[in-house]
């Protein structure tokens, strides 16, 4: 089946972003249409199913996803039952455990996972961080050297796969290590290494984020438990941190990954998590918060003290069972995440102009600056590659180093060619996974590096990508759009990546009015002349083209396309569609 069509939807070639429209295939319609008329669901939700590969007999049950129905047998995974057998055996002795993450959402969900565990169990453990800027990604040699000397076990989270040198260097302790990121061809020496990105696995696993290993061994570890009489912790009430990790890490929301955050939403909807509920405060959030949320308001605040502050903030916020603890870690993150915000703008400014000097066309977009914080690093190489679809990679030098991050396009694996110019020896170290990685680089080695991997990247064919086409799952009219039909397409998400929200288009629309809100953002109304109308939200649009054309519309009629949403205000809900793109309806 084809996803798109010879033809620009609705005869938009070029919007006022510059895209051109694209609908639904010959053959999703008449799918659609047949799974509306054996349903009785509405075709605009049969249209999203469609282009999600669901059939109509399997519609009733990807709307309402079950983690009994998709959850993986545990020992799906290589190395998991050695993993749950020795993290049980330190349970029972009481032993010693530290848990050493990365210092980014997955890693910190992840250990709070495994921290709050072990506490309703009746054990401490320890917590480490490594902080990004002095000892960078991953377990080093002093830190694990330390923590071998005052612990049985160090389970190693969202990190370690390719440590071999500091897993070596805990002498005296055993090491597990449950990660997700790309493995090498060996595994370094530790008890156990749960990854379904190892080289030796399947594969059907690999869109889990580490969260969602640490969780499957959790699964394993209570079941055990049970069959040895026993009750381990509540672990369906831990699926608000699987859920946020899941989308906070781009993993794709497809499988099991969709019920971790269908039903993490549902948990954290009851505001039991004094961390989370305390971050949801202070970010202002008042409603039930949906995947959008998790990605754009928590999950960067979380991220924020690895980024610019102390690395273990964001861990300890959500492990913690303290109330004034939370409030004072939530509070300390919105204000780092606000400073962050500053240092990205300052970076992403510079980046754009190098970048643009020297060519946004070419398979790789990428871009280097003295002092550049590595905190911000990441977050500007998803804008580089948001403004031009390209894979982009972002450095920050500082002395005879340069350390990056680097984010890529559906279809293009940033992580094995970063994997492979490290072993090549133009990096100090590399890799990641498909979509986004990390890199460290001597300056001399710099445009070697870049120019190596812009080669690699071109023969995956990332030269070729033209402007993102605007995907539109098809027509709707605003008197159709309403709060039952937005709820209806929300049981066919959660949306994110690998499972784009539906956009639809409203064709041939009047605008009533259209104003600026706040510094760049536009707010309007339309309707359609017969009594349908919508207000609609466009964040940053007046920062580019689309602002300024639907102000100035003169009487003029549009075809717009956004994402339908729910919009409460005072009890009240309404339909609201957050506004992405238009088009002049000649």
């Amino acid at each position: 089946m084809t996803n798109t069509q010879d033809h620009a939807f609705l005869g938009v070639s070029h919007s006022a972003t510059g895209r051109r429209w694209v609908g639904p295939s010959v053959e999703e319609d008449r799918l659609s249409e047949a799974m509306a008329q054996e349903t009785g669901l509405p075709a605009p939700l049969c249209r999203i199913l469609v282009r999600r590969g669901v059939v109509a007999q399997d519609a009733a049950s990807f709307l309402a996803p079950t983690l009994r129905d998709l959850l993986p047998d545990p020992h799906e995974l290589r190395d998991m039952d050695v993993a749950t057998k020795r993290f049980l055996d330190a349970v029972s002795k009481g032993q010693r455990i530290a848990v050493f993450a990365d210092y980014d959402v997955d890693g910190g969900t992840s250990a709070a996972l495994l921290i709050t565990w072990l506490r309703e169990m009746g054990l401490p453990s320890t917590l480490y961080i490594p902080d990004r800027i002095d000892e960078g990604y991953g377990p080093n040699d002093e830190a694990m050297t330390a923590l071998a000397k005052d612990h049985d076990l160090i389970i190693c989270v969202d990190c370690g796969t390719l440590s071999h040198g500091p897993i070596a260097a805990a002498k005296g302790a055993d090491v597990i290590v449950l990660d997700h990121h790309l493995g090498g061809e060996t595994l370094p020496d530790a008890v156990a290494v749960v990854n379904p990105n190892r080289q030796d696995e399947s594969g059907a696993l690999a869109h889990l984020c580490a969260a969602g290993v640490v969780f499957l061994m959790l699964v394993d570890a209570n079941r055990q438990l049970r069959e040895a009489g026993q009750k381990g912790p509540d672990l369906m009430a831990m699926l608000d941190l699987v859920g946020l990790a899941t989308v906070a890490d781009v993993a794709p929301l497809v499988g099991v990954n969709r019920a971790f955050v269908r039903q993490g939403l549902t948990v954290m909807a009851r505001r039991n998590r004094i961390g989370l509920t305390a971050l949801c405060d202070v970010a202002g959030l008042d409603q039930a918060p949906t995947s959008y949320h998790l990605g754009f308001l928590l999950g960067p605040r979380v991220n924020a003290g690895g980024r610019i502050g102390k690395a273990d903030l964001g861990a300890r916020l959500l492990a913690t069972n303290d109330k004034h603890e939370a409030e004072a870690l939530a509070a300390r993150l919105d204000q780092l995440n606000t400073d962050r915000r500053e240092v990205e703008a300052q970076v992403r400014d510079l980046a754009l102009e190098q970048a643009t000097a020297r060519g946004l066309d070419g398979p790789l977009v990428w871009a280097a600056g003295e002092g550049w914080h590595p905190g911000v690093v990441g977050i500007v190489a998803a804008r580089l590659k948001e403004a031009t679809n390209r894979p982009a990679v972002v450095i920050g030098l500082d002395g005879d180093e340069g350390k990056g991050s680097g984010r890529s396009v559906s279809g293009i694996d940033l992580g094995a060619a970063i994997q492979r110019i490290a072993q090549e020896g133009l990096l100090i170290k590399g890799g990641g996974h498909k979509m986004a990685a990390g890199l460290t680089v001597k300056r001399d080695q710099l445009e070697a590096a870049m120019d190596r991997l812009g080669a690699l990247l071109a023969k995956q064919g990332a030269a070729d990508i033209g402007p993102a086409d605007l995907k539109i799952s098809g027509v709707l009219m605003p008197g159709a759009a309403t709060v039952e039909l937005v709820n209806q397409i929300e049981d066919a998400g959660p949306f994110g990546a690998g499972a784009p929200a539906p956009r639809f288009a409203f064709p041939d629309c009047q605008i009533h009015f259209a104003k600026q809100v706040g510094a760049n953002h536009l707010k309007i109304s339309f309707g359609d002349g017969l009594g349908g109308k919508i207000d609609a939200i466009s964040f940053g649009a007046m920062d580019g083209p689309l602002g300024p054309m639907l102000v100035n519309h003169n009487g003029a009629r549009f075809h717009l396309a956004g994402r339908l949403e729910i919009n409460t205000w005072q009890g009240r809900q309404s339909v609201q569609l957050r506004l992405e793109d238009a088009a002049p309806a000649h």
